[in-house]
């Protein structure tokens, strides 16, 4: 007993740490590729490889996650994460060549995508739904900031320092994860069960051809016609898998959870809200940029109001829960980040940064909310025996929405660029229709009932009486 208490005092730390160092480095690499392709010798275009080869490795293996900490405990898969992408990162700032760099972001990416997850499942296991809500949300602050700060620490490295150091900064935060996660994590697992090796493969081989023709329609690289057929091909694959876990005494993401309202309804808000708020750190330097005619570092430093906002909302997310309730609130913030992006179509070179300051903050304010109400209302009412599997599911979809909110603001922006006017007008339409979708997403909240998310408060709030 003694010994879980004094591992649960420093999990919600390490917890933050992975969910950083993931979110950091989804970001900081974009602004150094062409630094690291002057270096390599090779085209700026040819880099992006070691950007999608680090994606693919998370969003196939992330389901995998789950059963590895069920069968041989959290603190040993935590550990072994942490060291496989800290090690991966070193390797990265020594690679020589272009090939050297791929191959090692991929071990960066076996580590990425167990960290957060199996920190994520500790948390689940380790604390009761009713203080769920606080923990995620002091867990969640560093996930919002790392990709805000990633272009920015990215240019400055650049900058002034060179491009192995956005490898380099890993390994003090992953030395120092491991060894707080040996001294603090749980180790906890479940009773064996079989894994799932053809639910596996439909499962990530779907993913990753779903999330790699989203980014093809992006990015107009390869015919749309070959997008189309890999985005088709992912789907189908996906669709196969529901049929085997149908049939699977223990499928590697089990369906009934999905029966669960406020998961299924999370998971769909999640896919759906995320579409314009992650289009935000990919839109917003690139019109300031590419439209205004502003530098990398200015258009990075134009991020952090945003950062700032989500800060300061962490103090406020559980009152605001109190007073409205998880309906009220996820229905309602929908609509006002989806308001704030399309307000961004009002932005001129004329009209200053200054004006962008306050808009900027609001939104990290509405993101933060949004995110630790969203995060927590999707596994509350899971039950120990799919707590493992959803949380997997949910980290799935996260890793999935980020990408799909990039590659389909990157797809509106192209589609825009066929009619005339000037560049800025392209991403001033591109805002507005990113801002229509996020508005209308926050009717999938309505699926929620008044009361569902309820118990998460109020049984903390008894508790505070009680003392």
């Amino acid at each position: 007993m003694i010994k879980s208490a004094r591992s649960m005092a420093g999990l919600p730390w390490i917890a933050a740490m992975a969910f950083f160092m993931q979110a950091l480095d989804a970001t900081i690499l974009n602004t150094a590729l062409p630094a690291i392709a002057l270096s390599l010798n090779r085209s700026p275009l040819a880099m992006q490889s070691a950007v999608i080869s680090y994606t693919l490795t998370v969003a196939m293996l992330i389901p995998v996650s789950g059963w590895l900490a069920d069968r041989f405990g959290t603190r040993k898969v935590f550990i072994t994460a942490v060291s496989l992408f800290t090690l991966g990162s070193l390797a990265c700032a020594l690679s020589a060549n272009l090939t050297m760099l791929v191959v090692f972001r991929i071990v960066q990416g076996v580590g990425g995508a167990m960290m957060m997850p199996v920190a994520r499942l500790a948390l689940l296991r380790a604390y009761p739904r009713s203080e769920l809500l606080p923990v995620l949300n002091f867990v969640t602050m560093p996930g919002l900031v790392g990709p805000v700060l990633g272009p920015l620490l990215g240019g400055v490295l650049v900058t002034w320092a060179t491009w192995h150091w956005i490898f380099l900064i890993n390994i003090p935060m992953g030395i120092l994860g491991i060894v707080y996660a040996r001294k603090y994590m749980p180790d906890f697992t479940t009773p064996r069960r079989r894994f799932d090796v053809l639910g596996f493969i439909l499962f990530g081989i779907g993913l990753v051809l779903l999330s790699s023709g989203i980014e093809l329609f992006g990015e107009k690289i390869v015919a749309t016609s070959l997008a189309l057929a890999v985005t088709c091909g992912g789907i189908l694959l996906l669709l196969l898998y529901i049929v085997h876990a149908r049939r699977h005494p223990t499928p590697l993401i089990p369906l009934p959870m999905f029966k669960t309202r406020t998961f299924s309804v999370g998971i769909l808000g999640n896919i759906a809200s995320r579409l314009g708020t992650g289009s935000i750190p990919f839109l917003m330097p690139l019109m300031l940029q590419v439209g205004f005619g502003y530098s990398a570092i200015l258009a990075g430093c134009m991020m952090a109001p945003t950062a700032l906002g989500s800060i300061l909302a962490k103090s406020t997310v559980t009152q605001v829960l109190r007073w409205f309730g998880y309906r009220k609130t996820l229905t309602g913030i929908s609509v006002i980040i989806g308001v704030l992006v399309a307000s961004f179509s009002l932005q001129t070179p004329a009209a200053g940064l200054a004006i962008l300051l306050l808009p900027l903050f609001v939104l990290g304010m509405a993101m933060s909310t949004q995110f630790t109400a969203m995060n927590t209302i999707t596994l509350a009412d899971l039950n120990d025996s799919n707590a493992s599997s959803g949380n997997s599911m949910l980290a799935v979809t996260q890793q999935l929405a980020i990408s799909f909110g990039v590659a389909v603001s990157a797809a509106v922006l192209r589609f825009y660029e066929n009619f005339d006017g000037t560049t800025v007008d392209h991403f001033h339409a591109t805002f507005l229709t990113m801002g229509i979708v996020t508005v209308f997403s926050g009717l999938v909240f309505m699926l929620l009932k008044p009361g569902d998310g309820r118990h998460l408060i109020s049984n903390r709030e008894k508790r505070k009486k009680g003392a």
